[in-house]
């Protein structure tokens, strides 16, 4: 059975969002609008940039909408002659009530992460960091509270322990792309009032918020398996980092060693030794492997490498283990 074709408004900026837009334009559906944030000034030369959604609607050839104020009368006014069956949301800020509740069908959300655990504005980050083995991505109505509407579609993805927030980025971006379709087409299909969230808490659920640089930090104080999640979960965004001689050390690729590693044992949090071309620093249980090193200003090299022609004591990371 053909899909009924929806008029759809997209609200999105980076792009995580923007793949979410293709799929929706080169589905049986209709963009009529695409709703993104304002150019801001970027690089040294402070010139103004488009974000990824706009490059894509402008290359769509899509009506485009750049509101400072979401609550502006001519915004409003844009919107309802747009005449949408429903408003898609996929990486945007948080939507007045006076916008999500516009269209009849509702307004949906893409979400990266298995609502309703990892609610928030960084789900994948806190998901790697946490040591799932499985994420995914969530659609669901926008309501009053942020990422707690009625849940309709999910797609999952297995996390292996080489993954990093960048890798699963990657994977749910395009998840979520097809997620998006398929929620505006069962939509389409019928009315759904989506599953409320509060039947499916068990209680252990984890809050996901917005990131810093300062959240990167690395603590050895805990175990060699919870260190490396915290790594892989920094990567890229916002980076993992220690100190070494009081200087900032971001680091990525930590390694959990085998039987076979041989890896130095009564290292206290902190610790370091290098073996041969191995870099190993103690935690709470045992010793990691830290692959790869950036100081300020360089780019990123194996750790060996980079100390090679290091003229201080490579005795210990952080400060009190932290």
């Amino acid at each position: 059975m053909m899909t009924s074709r929806l008029r759809i408004v997209f609200f999105g900026t980076p792009d995580f969002a923007e793949a979410s837009l293709r799929a929706l334009a080169a589905s049986n559906h209709e963009v009529v609008g695409v709703v993104t944030a304002p150019d801001r000034k970027a690089g040294r030369g402070q010139q103004l940039q488009a974000c990824q959604v706009k490059e894509a609607a402008l290359e769509l050839d899509l009506p485009i909408a750049q509101p400072e104020k979401l609550r502006a009368p001519e915004f409003l006014d844009q919107l309802k002659r747009w005449n949408a069956d429903l408003f898609a949301v996929v990486a945007f800020r948080m939507l007045p009530e006076v916008v999500w509740s516009m269209p009849p069908m509702g307004t949906v959300n893409v979400h990266g992460s298995l609502l309703p655990d990892f609610r928030g504005a960084a789900p994948i980050q806190h998901a790697i960091a946490a040591g799932v083995e499985r994420t995914g991505v969530t659609s669901f109505f926008i309501t009053r509270d942020i990422d707690t509407g009625g849940l309709l579609l999910q797609r999952s993805t297995p996390v292996t322990p080489q993954d990093t927030a960048g890798s699963v980025y990657g994977r749910l971006m395009e998840e979520g792309a097809g997620l998006m379709v398929d929620t505006a087409d069962a939509l389409a299909d019928g009315p759904l009032q989506g599953v409320p969230q509060d039947q499916l808490l068990r209680g252990d659920e984890r809050d996901a918020p917005k990131l810093f640089r300062q959240d990167g930090r690395v603590d050895w104080r805990k175990s060699p398996r919870e260190v490396a999640d915290f790594i892989r979960g920094m990567t890229p965004f916002p980076g993992a980092w220690t100190t070494l001689n009081g200087a900032t050390m971001k680091i990525k690729e930590p390694r959990l060693p085998d039987a076979a590693d041989g890896a130095p044992t009564g290292l206290i949090p902190g610790q370091c030794q290098i073996e041969g071309d191995r870099f190993w620093v103690g935690t709470a249980g045992g010793s990691l492997e830290i692959v790869q090193g950036q100081f300020a200003g360089k780019p990123f090299l194996p750790v060996i490498e980079i100390l090679r022609g290091y003229r201080f004591p490579v005795d210990s990371l952080g400060t009190d283990g932290h």
